[in-house]
């Protein structure tokens, strides 16, 4: 399956003149691969972020393959650091863009096996066609939120990181107190102002002084906590959404659940079903059968994991 050709055997992938291209994306260059189907494809090694040159690349990749200016383009790119901005640019060009898991992207389970960034952009291409050619399943498709939506996510997301880096920090000054038997139990607060007024000049100079860098960022990290808190829970008690009104109103749901439930799932994702919705919650069983063997090996918990937890 490294070449469109072999990939699509035996299927139309040239019904109305279509042009396919894959992006490989990545720090400093993107590896583009442009085909119809018909003829081997097109690589170019682009500027990480040139659309310039990305038009350029369609462009040559229309002549070589007799399209003309009003052939449909179709593209393709995994998802990751680069998020939607791409996407969006494509789609403003006219071009039918999809962006995809790429946990979802089928490789070969040889034990050894060739890859570069053009064979991944290869395979990518092939997958394209054949996602095109009726293949739906051959992998999973991200929908793409609007600006706002997208937006809208940050507030929980920034929340989450800080708490992360405040129990680092936290932990940090409880492990350097213990190389000196100095076990705390909570590192904060007025208990913790007085104990290290009488136990800081204890301390080595230089263990004193990263503790105390350490306290600086810990107290900087609870008070930007604190304040996108108080955010939070002002504009879910202010009824602006009234969904998280409604579910913060449920007995063990907060502000803060409410808030994340909304952002990352009901607020702009609609499901049809109960299968859809526990499949973004990773609540879908996971069952093993071969043979005589019959194994339920539990739930996938493949969804997300902000609104699952």
């Amino acid at each position: 399956m490294n070449t469109p050709d072999t990939a699509l055997r035996g299927q139309n992938t040239t019904a109305a003149g279509r042009l396919y291209m894959a992006f490989e994306l990545g720090e400093k260059n993107w590896k583009l691969s442009l085909g119809d189907g018909q003829r081997a494809p097109s690589h170019c090694t682009v500027t990480a972020g040139d659309t310039t040159a990305v038009l350029t690349s369609i462009a040559n990749a229309r002549v070589r393959c007799h399209r003309g200016a009003d052939a449909p383009i179709y593209s393709c790119y995994e998802a990751g650091r680069d998020g939607f901005w791409l996407h969006r640019w494509l789609t403003e060009q006219g071009i039918v863009n999809l962006m995809v898991d790429s946990a979802s992207i089928e490789v070969n389970r040889r034990a050894r096996r060739a890859k570069t960034d053009r064979l991944d952009s290869d395979k990518l291409l092939s997958m394209l066609m054949r996602y095109y050619g009726g293949e739906r399943r051959v992998w999973a498709v991200a929908r793409i939120p609007t600006p706002k939506q997208e937006d809208d996510r940050r507030l929980h997301r920034e929340l989450e990181r800080l708490r992360q880096e405040r129990t680092a920090h936290t932990n940090r000054i409880r492990s350097l107190l213990v190389l000196h038997n100095l076990p705390v139990s909570y590192v904060g607060g007025r208990i913790w102002t007085r104990w290290w007024a009488r136990q800081r000049e204890l301390l080595a100079p230089g263990l004193r002084a990263e503790i105390e860098r350490e306290c600086e960022r810990l107290a900087l990290v609870r008070q930007q906590i604190r304040t996108l808190e108080v955010q939070q829970n002002r504009e879910v008690r202010s009824g602006a959404h009234p969904g998280m009104a409604l579910l913060a109103q449920l007995a063990g749901i907060g502000a803060g659940s409410a808030w994340t439930l909304v952002r990352e799932l009901f607020g702009w994702r609609q499901f049809h079903n109960r299968r859809e919705l526990a499949g973004r919650l990773g609540l879908t069983p996971t069952p093993y059968a071969s043979g005589t063997s019959e194994v339920e090996q539990g739930i996938s918990k493949a969804g997300n994991k902000r609104s699952a937890g």
